[in-house]
């Protein structure tokens, strides 16, 4: 599996771009392929408020439901609109399909891993 070098990564397993004040995210390629085929996910509304760690939204599969998290606070200013027609889009692209982008409101808490961090991180988790 592949981590983008320019992301940062939550231990709830998503992911985070960061650009200026604004913020994308996602779920991470370890995090879909544990979950399996995504058959919809659960946005939030433009314009809603999000505290670093809340939910805010989730993603099911034919296995399980599991909650999304913010790894920032921020007002969310957009959604990926094309995942309630095709929410299988992130099993073949984790990490070029964003879920929510946020305006955000203070920087990124410390506790996102770096790319070999959160490979380190999974390693650990699974025992591989």
């Amino acid at each position: 599996m592949s981590y983008p070098e320019n992301y940062r990564y939550a231990k709830s397993h998503e992911w985070l771009l960061l650009d200026g004040d604004t913020a994308t995210v996602g779920i991470t390629d370890y995090a879909q392929e544990s979950l399996g085929d995504i058959v919809f996910v659960e946005l939030p509304k433009v314009g809603q408020e999000i505290e670093a760690g809340a939910t805010f939204g989730s993603v099911e599969s034919v296995k399980a439901v599991s909650d999304l998290y913010s790894p920032v606070s921020g007002t969310v200013t957009a959604i990926n609109e094309a995942l309630n027609g095709a929410p299988e889009t992130i099993n073949t692209a984790a990490n070029e399909t964003w879920i929510i982008k946020l305006a955000v409101k203070n920087a990124p808490a410390d506790g996102l891993l770096s790319a070999a961090e959160y490979e380190k991180f999974v390693a650990e988790e699974t025992g591989h």
